[in-house]
C-alpha cells in the first residue's frame, strides 16, 4: 500500500502544473462531473449511511448529499469570479505600478475525513480543492467503511489518479500518507489526531487546515423562549445520534430555569424521536462503534458516581449500538464528562447565576467550535459574542451556520484553525500571490544608493506618512 500511495503522489505532484493552467470553464467541468457522479451513486449512499451510521434517509440527503450539491452549485455560480485577480492599492513605492492578488492552487493536497459525516466531510473539502485547481488525495475513515467503499470506487470512476485518488484502509494508511511532502492537508476530526497532524506537516512545512471540535456550548438567559430554545437544542444535539462536531455540547442556564429546562427538552425529544413513548430507531441513529459505545456508557456511569443526576434517559441496547437522549444536572465541573467533548446524545446542564459567571466558564475552557446564544436580549447576545471566542456562533438557533456558504466555518486554537465553505474554501486550497507590474515611472530609484544627498529625501517622506 505504501508504494502505491508514493506512487500515485509521484504522478499527482508531476500532474499539478498541467492543472494549475486549467481555467474556470475546465474546473467547473469536473465539479458538474462529480455533482453527476454522486447523483448516480444515490442509492449506494443511502444504503452506506444507513449501514454506518443508521441514518435515515432524509435526514442522509439533507445533511450528506443536499449539503454536498449546494456546496457545488455555489462554486460553479462563483467560480469565475473567485478566479480573478484582485486589485489592491498602492503605496509610495509602487505609486504608478498595478498591484494585483493572483490565486494560484496549492499544488497537491491531502484531505483526511472523518467518520460522524464520512460523505459530506469527504465531498466539502474536495470541492474547494477541485475549485482552486489541485490535486488531491482523500482518505476517508475506515470506521464508516461501507461509506468509504462508496467514495473510493465513486472517485475511481469518476477522475484519473494523478489527479483525484482514494485511499482507504486503517490508522498506517494515513501514517502512510503523512510522511510525504503534501502542499496542503486539510483535516477533520479529533483535537487530539489533529495535534498528530499538525506536527507531521511541520516536518515537510506542509500548511494546514484543522476542523477539529471542541465543547460547544448553548447559554440560555431568562429572556428566551424557553420551550422553542429546548426543542433547537434537542434537535441539534441529537442529530445523528449526537455525533456532530457542531452539536451543543452542554447547556449552561440560569439556576431557576433549570427544571422547566429540563421538562421542555424531554417534551422536544419525546416529540421528535419518540413514537408512542418508545424511541424511534427509524429517526434516530446508532453510535458508530462499541468503542465509543463504551465510552459514552462510561461517561454517564461515571458523572452518577460522582454525584450528576440522571434526569432521564440514557438508557442503551448494545445489540444495536444504542443510547437513548440522556440530559444530567449537577455534573461536577472537573469530572471527564465536563473536560472532553462528548459526542454522542447526553446533554449535561449546568446552572450560573448571571451573566459574568456564564462567561467565565465558558472562557476557562478551550476555545470551542461552536457557541450557541438564546437570548431575546441585544445587550445579552452582544456581551456574549464580545466577550467570548469561538470558531462561529448561533443565536436563537444551533448549526444552520454551517450551511451557509457565504459564512467561513472553522475553529480557533484547540478548535480547529482556518476555514471552508465557499470563497472560504477556494482561498483555503489557493496561494494568494502578490504581483507587482510597476511601471516606468517607478519612483524606487529614489532610494537606490549613494545615499550622501538623499537625506533631505528621508525629512519628505516622513511627512507624507
Amino acid at each position: 500500500m505504501e508504494q502505491q500511495i508514493r506512487s500515485i503522489f509521484g504522478l499527482q505532484q508531476i500532474h499539478k502544473f498541467e492543472l494549475r493552467k486549467t481555467d474556470a470553464k475546465t474546473r467547473i467541468k469536473k465539479l458538474r462531473l462529480l455533482k453527476q457522479a454522486l447523483e448516480k451513486a444515490e442509492e449506494s449512499i443511502f444504503a452506506a449511511l444507513e449501514k454506518d451510521l443508521r441514518k435515515n434517509r432524509f435526514e442522509t440527503a439533507v445533511t450528506e448529499l443536499f449539503f454536498t450539491y449546494a456546496e457545488i452549485d455555489h462554486a460553479i455560480k462563483k467560480l469565475q469570479g473567485w478566479m480573478k485577480p484582485k486589485s489592491a492599492g498602492r503605496t509610495m513605492s509602487n505609486l504608478f505600478a498595478r498591484n494585483k492578488i493572483y490565486y494560484e492552487p496549492k499544488g497537491t493536497c491531502l484531505i483526511i475525513a472523518p467518520w460522524n459525516y464520512p460523505l459530506q466531510l469527504v465531498m466539502s473539502p474536495l470541492v474547494s480543492a477541485i475549485a482552486a485547481g489541485n490535486c488531491v488525495i482523500i482518505k476517508p475513515s475506515e470506521l464508516s467503511s461501507a461509506t468509504a467503499k462508496v467514495i473510493s470506487k465513486l472517485i475511481a470512476d469518476t477522475f484519473e489518479p494523478n489527479e483525484i485518488a482514494c485511499f482507504e484502509g486503517d490508522a498506517s494508511v494515513s501514517t502512510a500518507l503523512l510522511k510525504l511532502p503534501f502542499d496542503h492537508i486539510f483535516f477533520t476530526g479529533s483535537t487530539a489526531i489533529g495535534k498528530i497532524v499538525m506536527a507531521a506537516a511541520a516536518k515537510n512545512l506542509t500548511s494546514v487546515t484543522l476542523e477539529l471540535g471542541g465543547k460547544s456550548p448553548a447559554v440560555v438567559d431568562e429572556t428566551c423562549d424557553l420551550q422553542q430554545a429546548a426543542q433547537k437544542i434537542a434537535w441539534g444535539k441529537l442529530v445523528n445520534a449526537g455525533q456532530t462536531c457542531i452539536a451543543p455540547d452542554y447547556v449552561l442556564i440560569k439556576t431557576e430555569l433549570k427544571q422547566a429546562f429540563v421538562s421542555h427538552y424531554k417534551a422536544a425529544v419525546e416529540s421528535l424521536f419518540f413514537t408512542e413513548g418508545s424511541l424511534n430507531k427509524q429517526v434516530y441513529g446508532k453510535i458508530i462503534n462499541e468503542k465509543q459505545f463504551e465510552r459514552l456508557n462510561g461517561l454517564i456511569k461515571g458523572a452518577v458516581n460522582e454525584g450528576a443526576k440522571l434526569e432521564w434517559g440514557g438508557e442503551t441496547d448494545f445489540k444495536d449500538l444504542t443510547i437513548n437522549p440522556a440530559i444530567l444536572t449537577s455534573v461536577e465541573p472537573d469530572s471527564e464528562m465536563m473536560s472532553a467533548e462528548i459526542f454522542g446524545p447526553i446533554l449535561p446542564v449546568v446552572i450560573y447565576a448571571d451573566l459574568p459567571e456564564a462567561i467565565d466558564f465558558i472562557n476557562n475552557k478551550a476555545k470551542p467550535l461552536a457557541l450557541y446564544i438564546f437570548s431575546a436580549s441585544r445587550e445579552n447576545q452582544n456581551q456574549i459574542i464580545n466577550e467570548t471566542s469561538a470558531g462561529g456562533t448561533c443565536v436563537n438557533d444551533v448549526l444552520v451556520h454551517i450551511s451557509n456558504p457565504n459564512l467561513p466555518f472553522g475553529g480557533v486554537n484547540g478548535s480547529g484553525m482556518g476555514s471552508c465553505h465557499g470563497i472560504f474554501g477556494f482561498k483555503t486550497f489557493s496561494h494568494e500571490r502578490a504581483v507587482v507590474f510597476q511601471s516606468k515611472l517607478g519612483l524606487t530609484k529614489l532610494i537606490y544608493p549613494p545615499y550622501g544627498k538623499k537625506m533631505g529625501l528621508l525629512k519628505w517622506l516622513k511627512k507624507l506618512m
